[in-house]
């Protein structure tokens, strides 16, 4: 078997045992695959080119099958008033001048979108929607990472997001998620999301969930966190009584968006 063949099999085992565990360290690939850790490395990069796998910090992961167009679509005019609203409460709660990490997602362009009735924010975003709303108020300061735009919801993402997002000290981090379990286990759908938005929140004096309420006892299929690792949730109707519970239990504030 030549090198390339060598290579051409490596690559294909890599994107199968992505499929069964999302996530590979560079460590990992050296290891399994007997190969240096500049070989891994130049796995994954040829890998992205080919669009099937994302480079993260230290590693990579599958590529995130696209959202179509018109279900985003859909998700920007589902529930549109509740997540205005949402968008408002968080606008109230965030004070001028504060440094703030955006997460991406429709309701957090409705938060954007409130925001911009705000002055003197730093804002970090890799929502290019939100990050261009946003710009169009000359007191803000907007911070963008490098990488690759997302066309669905231009979002931007590369294996330097989670550095980038480190390098900054936050007032508040607004997070949102695909969805919260029964347990309270809060998911997205995207490794690379997951990474950044840990590290916001490990760069945050407070995080903000705002999610409306078709998200609660719906799986993301990678998990973030546990809800009661934020400080305040902000909603449009009430949480389900075992959510509740489990916020009360820790003290995690919730916030009703007022219709």
């Amino acid at each position: 078997m030549d090198d390339t063949d060598k290579k051409s099999r490596r690559q294909a085992q890599l994107v199968a045992h992505l499929q069964q565990h999302r996530f590979i360290s560079l460590d990992e690939i050296s290891t399994r695959f007997g190969v240096t850790t500049q070989t891994a490395r130049r796995d994954l990069i040829d890998l992205e080119e080919a669009g099937l796998v994302r480079r993260l910090h230290g590693g990579g992961t599958l590529a995130a099958p696209p959202i179509d167009p018109p279900t985003y679509r859909q998700r920007r005019v589902e529930n549109a008033d509740g997540k205005a609203r949402i968008g408002a409460r968080v606008a109230e709660l965030v004070g001028d001048g504060s440094a703030v990490f955006l997460d991406t997602g429709t309701t957090c362009e409705a938060v954007a979108q409130a925001l911009t009735g705000r002055q003197n924010l730093r804002v970090v975003t890799y929502s290019l929607r939100s990050a261009a709303l946003l710009s169009e108020v000359e007191s803000a300061t907007v911070a963008v990472p490098g990488g690759f735009v997302r066309h669905v919801d231009a979002g931007v993402f590369s294996h330097e997001t989670v550095d980038f997002i480190g390098a900054f000290r936050f007032d508040t981090a607004v997070i949102s998620v695909s969805g919260i379990d029964e347990h309270g286990i809060m998911g997205d759908d995207d490794h690379g999301e997951v990474q950044a938005v840990r590290a916001a929140m490990q760069q945050a004096k407070r995080t903000i969930l705002a999610v409306d309420g078709s998200k609660f006892f719906r799986r993301g299929l990678v998990s973030l966190a546990v809800i009661t690792e934020v400080d305040l949730v902000v909603t449009d109707t009430p949480p389900p009584p075992a959510i509740t519970a489990l916020l009360a239990v820790a003290g995690v504030g919730v916030e009703l968006a007022g219709g």
